[in-house]
């Protein structure tokens, strides 16, 4: 295994599948130990043992994000088990699509709570803990710097039909880490966004009956997308396809690397070259 992320203690949320499992595959091919996250504990458990399989170190904690007690928990677990706390990737979230005019407040909420409130409220959990270690390691003479990537999307950026609940609590992700970027950097932590294209998921894969749906806690949200639709957004992307979960994550992983030492404050497209 490479060690680039070596000693690193990782929180990725919602990484039992799609991009988020990709990250924590990712960030642990280069020695970081993850704290795994999912709404399920068994996909969370996969991810863990394929982690192990391969050598690296992982841990479970399974929960919903916007669970008033997640953060914490969340937080207290990198703490407790791996004694430490270097990397945040706030990537939990699903889409529950609607024109405005028939969206419902539950609808509004529901996404709001998972895209913005939830990583509002690690970081928030994190906040003294990376004080703390900040400020042994400056007493002691040393410089270490932490990462935060916010998941966003070019929909937070331009908007998209459909999906104003997604694209306003998107935004506010992009405006959570510019903010945060000033608050930590004194702490030597890079807050960074990464701002994905249209990435082949569960959420997106074709589903020409248009009946395919997940189970998110009691709902049941409607996901894929019709076929001849993706060839459409396909068409449109400079590289002619839609990323994949691995390309995501690779993403992410560059602004968890040392070379990201400098960058902070910052989005990323990552969308094969679409323009907002």
């Amino acid at each position: 295994m490479s060690s680039k992320l070596e000693g690193k203690v990782a929180l990725v949320s919602g990484s039992g599948r799609g991009i988020g499992r990709a990250i924590a595959l990712k960030l642990a091919s280069e020695g970081a130990r993850v704290v795994v996250n999912d709404l399920d504990a068994d996909p969370a458990q996969e991810v863990v043992e394929l982690i192990r399989k391969a050598g690296g170190e992982a841990i479970v904690c399974a929960g919903s994000v916007t669970a008033p007690d997640f953060a914490e928990r969340f937080v207290k677990t990198a703490t407790d088990t791996y004694h430490g706390l270097d990397i945040i990737i706030n990537n939990a979230g699903y889409t529950w699509d609607n024109v405005i005019q028939k969206m419902s407040d539950e609808q509004w909420a529901a996404i709001m709570d998972v895209h913005l409130t939830a990583p509002f409220r690690i970081l928030r959990a994190a906040q003294p803990v990376i004080r703390a270690y900040s400020k042994a390691e400056a007493d002691a003479g040393r410089a270490v710097f932490r990462k935060v990537v916010n998941v966003s999307s070019v929909a937070g950026l331009g908007g998209n039909i459909g999906q104003v609940n997604y694209a306003s609590a998107k935004a506010g992700i992009v405006g959570l880490t510019m903010t945060l970027a000033k608050e930590w950097g004194r702490l030597k932590v890079n807050v960074n966004c990464v701002a994905f294209g249209f990435i082949m998921t569960r959420l997106t894969e074709a589903s020409a009956a248009g009946d395919a749906t997940i189970k998110i806690e009691d709902r049941a949200i409607k996901v894929g997308l019709n076929p001849d639709l993706i060839k459409v957004f396909e068409h449109s992307i400079p590289l002619g396809r839609a990323g994949t979960p691995d390309e995501a994550a690779g993403a992410v992983y560059l602004l968890c690397t040392p070379e990201s030492d400098y960058i902070s404050g910052q989005t990323l497209v990552c969308g094969g070259g679409m323009t907002l």
